[in-house]
């Protein structure tokens, strides 16, 4: 695997990149002027560390927590309800479309890096998502997906990919850690909830093999 930067709005005139793209969506006033990205000269919505920014500053122009929102049972997901408190000059949009603008933000990152041509929407995509996400949530989470283009999509819980990430780190020096039976609990510890998971290493075929399950659902930490 290769860690590659996403280019993102890092101040209203100053494009960067950074491994790490900030779940943020800041709709900028008219006052601001044009903000400009490699792939778009006038961005109506920007997505990363401007928008992170902007947050502490312009509240009601900014979406954060998409995630938070999207897994949010209480509310209808395709409504425009966001950002809250959103003023007149905004069209208001919903949870998936957030998530579709951060989606769509690291496609567009990755085609304008790509001197062939080459579109995110023709790769193999793994998603993570929280263990705690519902079954509505992961189908809103891959119509987001979709709608970003693309098409070759797994989603994959977060502390799984986490305990992958471990493996890949760890060789083939895993399998003298571990033996068949063990189970390996897995702590996600999040901005606004903690998951839990257990990795249960069975054996097939005289090998090690994990299985993998949800172990608690979600808590809100005090």
């Amino acid at each position: 695997p290769e860690v590659q930067p996403i280019t993102q709005l890092v101040a209203r005139d100053r494009v960067d990149q950074a491994v790490l793209l900030p779940s943020f969506v800041y709709f900028p006033h008219a006052s601001e002027g044009k903000l400009a990205l490699p792939w778009n000269a006038n961005v109506a919505a920007a997505v990363g560390a401007y928008a992170r920014r902007r947050a502490a500053e312009s509240p009601a122009r900014v979406v954060a927590s998409s995630k938070s929102w999207l897994s949010n049972s209480s509310i209808d997901r395709r409504a425009p309800l966001l950002p809250l408190g959103v003023p007149d000059d905004i069209e208001p949009i919903s949870p998936v479309d957030a998530a579709f603008h951060i989606l769509d933000h690291i496609g567009q990152s990755f085609g304008a890096a790509e001197a062939d041509g080459t579109d995110l929407g023709d790769q193999e995509v793994i998603l993570t998502v929280p263990a705690s996400f519902d079954a509505a949530a992961r189908e809103h989470t891959v119509e987001a997906a979709r709608a970003a283009g693309l098409g070759q999509l797994t989603l994959l819980e977060e502390p799984q990919a986490a305990f992958y990430a471990w493996l890949d780190r760890r060789g083939e020096a895993w399998r003298s850690e571990l033996s068949v039976g063990d189970v390996v609990l897995v702590v996600d510890v999040g901005g606004g909830t903690t998951d839990f998971a257990a990795i249960l290493l069975t054996e097939e075929d005289g090998r090690p093999w994990i299985v993998h399950g949800s172990m608690g659902g979600e808590i809100q930490p005090q």
